[in-house]
């Protein structure tokens, strides 16, 4: 990556540490606090720690990194040559983190561009990794953020739960809530959108929403070229066989990947969830 621009995300992007080494990428960590431990994301607790903890009951909570997390970001970039930076970030309407970055970037000693991709997981990495290639390319500040932006605006994000309670206690199911009062009854489909979690359609049955799941991610690739994550928490035996189907039906998929989903999102997915992103190339 060429040193006049730098690029910084937040650690629900959850991109791969080949991708981050190979672009150069810093990463701001969100928190995961478990009873009175508060954690770094991706550095101190692992997305098997979560689901251990929420099965055990235990009180999991988030938190959005302090404004200084993000200034000292800047200015290490800054001190090591870059001329301008590329934030990009979790849905502002699901964390406080794009603020924050906001408010360290108006102090930066050189010029920020904050985006609020209003996605998460890798949607928000695909955002990312459009930033990065755009620098890559030889590309200016609002250049490489119009891209990140772009990349954004057609990558969606649909995803399974086994239970709406652990977003009902985050506070992050939004118009889902509805969904709350047939919970038992139903198997929700959920997707990014707005920036916000909204519900898509109701399942009676995990089999048959997984197969719904897939129906949807397949519908949504279309013919050109696109990438595909499947997320899931603590579900690999779902995930694993998901992503093979995929492979086999996405005339036009380029890459596809398959991982866990991080620490501070799983806090509040819960085990057993399984998601998809769908991102045109």
């Amino acid at each position: 990556m060429p040193s006049d621009l730098a690029l910084v995300t937040d650690s629900t992007a959850y991109l791969s540490q080949e991708s981050l080494d190979r672009h150069g990428i810093t990463v701001v960590p969100l928190s995961v606090a478990v009873g009175d431990s508060v954690l770094s994301e991706g550095v101190e607790i692992s997305p098997k720690d979560v689901a251990e903890a929420l099965r055990a009951k235990q009180r999991v909570t988030t938190s959005m990194p302090n404004p200084d997390a993000f200034a000292a970001a800047y200015r290490a970039a800054a001190e090591a040559g870059a001329e301008g930076i590329v934030s990009v970030h979790i849905s502002g309407e699901l964390s406080g983190t794009v603020e924050a970055a906001r408010l360290a970037a108006a102090e930066a000693p050189v010029p920020v561009r904050v985006v609020d991709s209003r996605l998460v997981a890798m949607a928000l990495g695909y955002s990312v990794l459009a930033a990065a290639e755009a620098i890559a390319a030889g590309r200016g500040l609002a250049e490489a953020a119009e891209a990140a932006d772009r990349r954004a605006a057609v990558t969606s994000g649909f995803f399974y739960v086994d239970t709406l309670e652990y977003l009902r206690r985050g506070g992050r199911i939004g118009a889902a809530q509805a969904l709350l009062g047939s919970a038992l009854a139903v198997k929700p489909l959920l997707h990014l959108d707005g920036g916000r979690i909204q519900p898509l359609e109701k399942v009676r049955t995990a089999s048959r929403a997984i197969a719904r799941l897939e129906e949807i991610a397949v519908e949504h690739s279309g013919e050109g070229e696109v990438d595909i994550t499947v997320h899931h928490l603590a579900a690999e035996d779902r995930a694993e066989p998901l992503a093979e189907r995929l492979r086999a039906r996405v005339p036009g998929l380029r890459e596809l990947y398959v991982g866990e989903v991080g620490a501070v999102i799983g806090a509040h997915v819960g085990p057993g969830l399984l998601a998809v992103v769908v991102a045109p190339r």
